[in-house]
């Protein structure tokens, strides 16, 4: 159940807190940044990736596994693409990123 906790705080932190709002528009493909900020910014999958791997970070740090913190970057990269394509919304993408935290509780 700490463990759980610990998850719960990291994603809040990193979701949240660490996620600035050049990141939460610029990782999204639909948004042209280099149209808004010039051909030299970084394109929308450096953004997500970014975002991801902080979570893997999170991931990773709490639980000692480095293939957990792999997994969380994979999952976090798939899940906030398909809320970025409108495909699942917000209340879905939270429940999915605590769904993973449950699961990495469980393994």
């Amino acid at each position: 159940m700490i463990l759980f906790y610990q998850l719960l705080i990291g994603h809040a932190l990193a979701d949240f807190v660490l996620q600035g709002e050049t990141m939460a528009v610029y990782k999204n493909r639909r948004v042209r940044a280099g149209l808004e900020r010039g051909p030299g910014f970084p394109p929308w999958y450096y953004w997500l990736l970014a975002h991801a791997l902080i979570h893997g970070g999170f991931v990773y740090l709490l639980t000692g596994s480095w293939i957990l913190g792999l997994v969380e970057t994979a999952l976090h990269t798939v899940i906030d693409f398909a809320k970025s394509e409108h495909k699942i919304n917000f209340h879905q993408d939270q429940a999915l990123h605590i769904a993973c935290k449950i699961a990495y509780c469980l393994v």
